[in-house]
């Protein structure tokens, strides 16, 4: 069988939703080409579907055995399939793909979402039929678009997602066979075992992974993120970023392991060093009773949930990866851009992620044939699920009014003294502020800023201000050794602070006056010659 997934998870719906599954017992050459259509249309990004002729089914579920088809059958279907291509507009044709369950014979049509969206097709297949119609999938069934679909899916039509497109200056040899043939053992394909006897263009179509004519046939931008060894070489910050602040983002240690590689190689291994270095279980004993209770400072499972979304959720169009951050009291993961619109902030804070069109259709649908994401917008459920199982502090999701960015924040476990840890600092802070607060106007008006320092400031006034901004108030054209002196000292004094301090290298971070800050700009009456110098 030459599909990249293993049939028995199609016939079980296990790494692809019964959604983008259609059933037919025996062939119906007006509903398949309905149905072609719809898949083909993509209407929710979530990467076309299946159809499986020769299985019967009975309330949205597979009848097994298979009804299947007679040989003869099969070859005369796939002619006719191949003609129905022909019906839709723009042209539209599947991959097809005899094969054998349970000693009956089926074929198995595979329908990627469409490079050239929106497609129609004739509502009958009369000769002399002059009426199309746009279909879509709805839940389970194929229907034909109202007036609202319609336009939304027109509107769609130069939207093809990043991950689907053709990378124009990659070529076929940039697509790794050991790779391929790897990810296909890992998910039981049957293709695993003709992929060494195939021509290396041919398995690539059958994996969808390329497209284009023979004589220009190029990569998806999917493939390289799964199938080559340097995709980071493509699309710049495909990365993961584990920074680790043992004394807080202020402090001057911190260490940073940095993951490249193919997407799924990436994210096995961020895990696992998360695992090995960052993850502790406690074991707490009582004196009322026998039992002990066992808990961790951070549930990995809720770890996993939030990384699997970062990747499958982030832009690979903006060049920066996605950071894991391990704090004193918490650990937060970090990416670009932010959730869909459509998602409000009210949902947000009740951990309802409802939007089901998806940026990355392909990259959800190989994670989900690795069983490394589920893609039904199950994943925040199971992050809270593993946070209450081991008795945590509910997470904390952050974006802004602009959707640039999501953080999700996990608070550490209480038995592992991140909340004492927290206590003691603002215990301390307010010692600190109790004894200087009687001189602090003096400190900061004889406090030693110099002229790059001053006028960052001053350009911070009005509101944040990026880095180009404060360059252009400088007159610098390049971020010199000064301005960066001067940057590291105004956030190690207090006196600026970042917008995204999850994300201090982020092109959208800015600087933005603190109290401190302004007060030190303030107008003093008792300001002596050496204020400001």
């Amino acid at each position: 069988m030459d599909l990249p997934i293993n049939i028995d998870d199609l016939l079980h719906a296990r790494s692809v939703e019964s959604e983008r599954l259609e059933f037919k017992k025996g062939w119906n050459p007006l509903a398949v080409l309905h149905t072609l259509c719809a898949f083909a249309n993509d209407f929710h990004n979530w990467g076309g579907g299946y159809i499986l002729i020769g299985v019967e089914e009975k309330d949205g579920r597979p009848v097994l055995p298979p009804a299947g088809l007679e040989p003869g059958e099969i070859d005369r279907i796939q002619k006719e399939v191949l003609r129905l291509g022909h019906r839709i507009v723009p042209d539209y044709h599947p991959i097809m793909a005899p094969c054998e369950v349970q000693r009956r014979q089926l074929l198995v049509l595979w329908v990627g979402g469409g490079q050239t969206r929106p497609y129609k097709a004739p509502v009958a297949l009369s000769r002399d039929c002059r009426e199309y119609a746009y279909y879509i999938r709805k839940g389970s069934a194929t229907v034909r678009a109202r007036t609202h679909d319609e336009a939304e899916l027109v509107g769609l039509a130069a939207t093809v997602p990043f991950d689907d497109r053709i990378h124009h200056a990659a070529k076929l040899d940039d697509l790794d066979l050991g790779l391929i043939r790897s990810y296909l053992q890992r998910i039981g394909s049957d293709l695993f075992a003709e992929a060494h006897k195939l021509d290396f263009l041919h398995l690539c179509r059958r994996m969808n992974i390329v497209d284009g004519p023979d004589e220009f046939v190029r990569p998806k931008n999917a493939g390289l993120m799964f199938f080559n060894e340097h995709p980071e070489a493509f699309f710049p910050q495909t990365q993961i970023d584990v920074v680790h602040f043992p004394d807080g983002p202020g402090a001057d240690t911190f260490t940073e392991t940095i993951f490249t590689g193919p997407v799924d190689h990436i994210l096995r291994e961020a895990l696992r060093h998360i695992e090995s270095s960052v993850a502790m279980e406690k074991v707490i004993k009582h004196p009322d009773r026998p039992e002990a209770t066992r808990c961790f400072n951070y549930p990995m499972a809720a770890i996993e949930e939030c990384l699997c979304n970062a990747i499958y959720h982030r832009s690979y169009e903006i060049r920066e990866p996605v950071e894991v951050r391990i704090l004193p009291d918490s650990l937060t993961i970090g990416s670009f851009p932010g959730p869909d619109r459509s998602i409000s902030d009210e949902d947000l804070k009740a951990f309802r992620f409802l939007s089901r069109r998806y940026r990355n259709r392909r990259i959800g649908e190989f994670l989900k044939e690795l069983d490394m994401t589920e893609g039904r917008g199950t994943g925040i459920p199971k992050v809270l699920h593993a946070i209450r199982a081991n008795s945590s502090p509910e997470p904390v999701f952050h974006t802004d009014p602009d959707r640039t960015f999501f953080l999700a924040e996990l608070p550490i476990h209480p038995a592992f003294g991140g909340e004492s840890v927290a206590a003691d600092e603002r215990g301390r802070a307010a010692e600190v502020e109790a004894h200087e607060a009687h001189d602090e106007a003096h400190d900061q008006a004889h406090e030693p800023m110099s002229d790059t320092g001053r006028t960052i400031l001053e350009s911070c006034l009005t509101g944040p201000a990026s880095t180009p901004q404060l360059l252009s108030a400088l007159g610098y054209k390049t971020r010199t050794g000064n301005f960066k002196q001067a940057i590291a000292h105004l956030l190690a004094s207090g006196h600026v602070e970042m917008t995204l301090p999850g994300s201090p290298r982020s092109k959208n971070q800015k600087y933005r006056l603190t109290a401190k800050g302004r007060q030190f700009l303030a107008p003093r009456s008792d300001t002596s010659p050496e204020a400001g110098t």
